[in-house]
């Protein structure tokens, strides 16, 4: 196999910051063109920080079927490669840059009805506020209920069909695989992205506790009640409070009596006083 060949299956090695520096051309490229990117954006080496990132994490990394391809593109995450990323109901797209620019497409399926209602069922009364689920901070069973592999919220391999655009005859390639740790990543600052992705109602865990008398299913929306989310007080009344005047209180100058100086004729009688 003479050098051009070789480098046609084994492109010569790239830098950490060069790879991360031609992702951030590329994306500005687009831009320029109109493109609207979401890049996945990690600091540090974790790829995930909060309850939901590090459970989509850890749900592929416990399939035997992408434990091959996962350490590659758990690289390319982590090196700025993902320049979009976006998710909606049953569906994951985005572009990542390798040695070209490759279209990213995974499909997966939403959580059948019945299982949907089982885990409701299972959950029900032990979730007390919809910025708990949001944010992960629930009871360990619950948290055992939402991860299972066959009855939690995240979805196994058969129920997940991926596609790139790049010439891998694997399904699985680091491209496929860099943008589903993206997915991790974005559900640490959208957890709600999730229920999105696997077209649920999360909104149904609060609905059957309602109807039991426990938590109000109508809870506020991460945004909605601040005071709650960051542990501050806000004030009830958002009108303009008017702070009155300070009334101006007339300044009284202050009168210096100067010594009138005796005369002539007081100061004769003074002396006859003291003879």
């Amino acid at each position: 196999m003479g050098r051009r060949a070789y480098y046609d299956y084994f492109p010569p090695y790239i830098s950490v910051a060069d790879r991360k520096k031609e992702a951030k051309q590329v994306a500005a490229k687009l831009r320029k063109k109109g493109e609207k990117l979401s890049p996945v954006e990690i600091e540090g080496r974790s790829i995930a920080q909060t309850f939901w990132g590090k459970a989509w994490c850890k749900n592929l990394e416990q399939y035997s079927d992408y434990e091959n391809r996962l350490p590659r593109g758990r690289s390319y995450a982590r090196h700025g490669s993902v320049i979009d990323l976006k998710i909606g109901a049953g569906e994951v797209s985005g572009l990542v840059n390798g040695s070209s620019l490759y279209k990213v497409k995974i499909t997966i399926k939403g959580v059948a009805d019945a299982k949907w209602k089982h885990l409701v069922d299972q959950c029900s009364g032990q979730i007390d506020s919809l910025i708990e689920l949001l944010q992960g901070k629930f009871s360990k069973s619950v948290m055992e209920l939402i991860t299972q592999q066959e009855l939690g919220l995240f979805p196994n391999p058969k129920e997940i069909k991926l596609n790139c655009s790049c010439p891998d005859y694997a399904d699985m390639c680091k491209h496929v695989a860099s943008i589903l740790y993206g997915v991790g990543a974005r559900l640490d600052h959208e957890p709600e992205a999730l229920f999105t992705l696997r077209q649920v109602n999360h909104m149904d865990l609060f609905a059957t506790a309602e109807a039991m008398g426990g938590v109000d299913a109508a809870a506020p929306e991460v945004g909605d009640d601040l005071s709650e989310l960051f542990g501050i007080d806000l004030a009830e009344s958002s009108e303009e409070v008017s702070v009155p005047a300070l009334e101006k209180k007339p300044v009284k100058k202050k009168v210096v009596r100067r010594s009138k100086r005796p005369t002539m004729a007081e100061k004769r009688k003074a002396k006859r006083r003291v003879a």
